[in-house]
């Protein structure tokens, strides 16, 4: 059993006297029993999943792909009885891969798996140059500028296991902001560890900030294997030279699509709970846990609470567009419903791979957390409990509304392996266990009919400064 901090007394009497005022239109016991039941027995999340991950794969932005994941899902939505389907562009600039080549030329000679971080410019051919390690981001920072004029910078930071993918923020930083760090110090490129925990030879792509200033250098990363063998070589002290070649770069600008589906309300049809994953992919592996996973599991308990009974309030399903290189399905979904905030009532996010669900975070009204209480007294026979140790964040693209007041509840899932496929030519099907697809499954559709079948008030919360 997890241990649950209440820092307050007061909240604490709150949850547990307060539900007895709080307006909630409950299901009967029976009613939750038969849909969490059903939710844990249906395989449509899998027959989901494995369509789009066997049908589309890997769904790139810009690419082709992203193109048949739109029509895909569009198709999907109407296919399962969906009121309403419709597109929302979303247009960003059109990063596009190139061959990448990566050796070691001396003191010894090795070929390194590579792959190029998504917004790396081309090198331009071939760059030969010495390479220079830093432990860490800061290390990297904390030199001259200009001190590594001709080299090649290298960040060998490894990414810690954790089961909540805690040690994904103080890794990533090495790959959203190195790039122009070693800009800033004169390098000509920078390697770094890949953002992962496994230890095969598969790098780790993922993208570089959109939202610096400066050019970046050419940037790649090299799987923990490949990373161990580099800074072995390097701790013998001599100089060690490698050969990188890659040609990526941007060409024009691209529109897709965020893809919504609608289950339209009886009562407040106006009101809104919006659930959903990103669409997009990276173009290595099928993208089954980065996130086909969570297009999977939000459609399907959508789709499995509509038909028990057709909710009171809407449903949208949203497969948000290019998650991966910058959030613009989210950052365009926000603009274009900025007039209409006070609709969406309560918002979830499926983000994080099928990894079996244990927690529930809030981000909601004070006033709401009686119905909170209720809430995760419904979400308990499916092993998961309520944490308010922190707030929850909407994850990347719901978390876009979750800044500008909109209420949203997290799920929180074991993590893991997560990082041992994320962004790899790994992620895959079979890295998916059904039995936690289906769990996540049950808890999204206890949320969306807890909160669709409610005349609750969850927000609005305070915005994001």
């Amino acid at each position: 059993m997890r241990l649950i901090i209440f820092c307050f007394t007061g909240l604490l009497y709150i949850l547990l006297t307060g539900c007895a005022t709080t307006e909630v239109e409950k299901d009967t016991p029976l009613q939750l029993s038969e849909l969490q039941d059903t939710a844990l027995k249906s395989e449509l999340a899998w027959e989901i999943l494995e369509s789009l991950t066997t049908e589309v794969g890997a769904r790139m932005p810009g690419t082709a792909k992203d193109a048949e994941a739109v029509a895909w899902m569009q198709s999907k939505f109407k296919q399962l009885g969906f009121d309403k389907v419709w597109l929302e562009p979303v247009t960003f600039p059109n990063w596009v891969r190139g061959k990448e080549r990566l050796e070691m030329l001396s003191p010894f000679t090795h070929v390194l798996p590579v792959t190029a971080l998504g917004g790396s410019p081309s090198t331009q051919g071939e760059i030969r140059a010495e390479v220079q390690e830093f432990k860490t981001l800061k290390d990297l920072q904390a030199v001259a500028a200009g001190s590594l004029d001709g080299k090649i910078a290298y960040i060998s930071y490894r990414m810690q296991r954790q089961p909540d993918g805690s040690g994904y923020g103080p890794a990533r930083n090495a790959r959203s902001l190195g790039p122009f760090v070693a800009a800033e110090k004169g390098a000509v490129a920078l390697v770094i560890r890949s953002i992962g925990t496994d230890d095969t030879r598969f790098p780790h792509t993922g993208s570089i900030s959109g939202s610096q200033s400066t050019q970046p250098v050419p940037a790649v990363a090299i799987s923990n294997p490949d990373a161990d063998l580099l800074s072995l070589t390097l701790a013998r002290g001599k100089p060690v030279e490698l050969l990188l070649d890659i040609a990526s770069g941007y060409q024009g600008n691209y529109t897709s699509y965020n893809v919504i589906a609608e289950i339209t309300g009886t009562r407040a049809p106006h009101e809104v709970v919006i659930v959903g994953g990103h669409l997009d992919s990276w173009d290595m592996g099928t993208g089954a846990n980065d996130d086909a996973s969570g297009i999977a599991i939000t459609t399907a308990a959508a789709r499995l609470v509509a038909d028990q009974q057709r909710p009171q309030r809407s449903i949208w399903v949203v497969a948000f567009a290019n998650e991966e290189q910058g959030l613009y399905g989210a950052k365009a979904f926000a603009k274009a419903h900025a007039h209409e905030l006070d609709r969406f009532v309560l918002g979830n996010e499926a983000d994080f791979g099928a990894g079996r669900a244990y927690s529930l975070r809030v981000n909601v009204r004070s006033e709401a957390l009686p119905a909170i209480a209720e809430l995760a007294r419904q979400l308990a026979p499916l092993g998961i409990e309520l944490d308010l140790t922190r707030k929850a964040s909407g994850s990347a693209d719901i978390g876009r509304l979750r800044a500008v007041g909109v209420p949203v509840v997290d799920v929180g899932q074991d993590g893991s392996k997560y990082f041992d496929w994320h962004h790899t030519d790994n992620d895959t099907l079979d890295k998916i266990d059904p039995e936690s697809l289906a769990q996540n499954v049950a808890a999204r559709a206890t949320i969306i009919d807890f909160a669709a079948n409610s005349r609750i008030i969850f927000g609005p919360i305070a915005v994001s400064k």
